[in-house]
């Protein structure tokens, strides 16, 4: 059984290694090995990760059952958009998928943020499996991000939204 926790330092290695296992398994079919592997390495490199788990306004969690970490999620609140939380990461160790640990990560990291009223995410408009957990949690479409920008990943992502009760 995975209980939900908050991440710490010592989890980072465990955290890295099930990110770049999950990334790749949901996107190598679609970008191919050598664009995942460049952005596994910006994203969930030990610096980004640590930064993420020091970030203000910010939760960092693990589904842990004592000997392996089979879950992560990160959502913060936007800089940009005011009472919004952005659900930056929320990945499962693809063996242990449809087992309940996302939805888990996912109700806690709604309960994490009470001055919010809404949470917002992009995704991989080829993420199937993604999109429809999204769904089927109250997220509806908002929009489309080309990231095609100086910097940007040149990924296009939907862009999801979902109305958070406020407490």
């Amino acid at each position: 059984m995975y209980f939900v926790r908050t991440a710490s330092e010592r989890d980072l290695d465990k955290v890295s290694a099930l990110l770049g296992e999950a990334f790749r398994a949901a996107y190598a079919a679609l970008h191919g090995e050598a664009k995942v592997n460049e952005l596994i390495a910006h994203l969930f490199s030990p610096s980004a990760l640590q930064a993420r788990l020091a970030r203000k306004n910010a939760e960092f969690l693990v589904a842990d059952n004592g000997k392996h970490i089979g879950g992560i999620g990160y959502a913060a609140m936007s800089d940009d958009m005011s009472k919004t939380v952005m659900l930056h990461l929320l990945y499962v160790r693809p063996a242990l998928h449809r087992q309940g640990i996302g939805r888990e990560i996912f109700a806690e990291l709604e309960t994490c943020f009470p001055d919010a009223e809404m949470m917002r995410l992009e995704v991989e408009p080829m993420n199937a499996t993604a999109i429809a957990f999204y769904r089927a949690h109250g997220f509806a479409d908002v929009g489309r991000n080309e990231n095609d920008g100086p910097g940007q990943s040149g990924i296009a992502t939907l862009i999801l939204e979902k109305p958070l009760e406020t407490q």
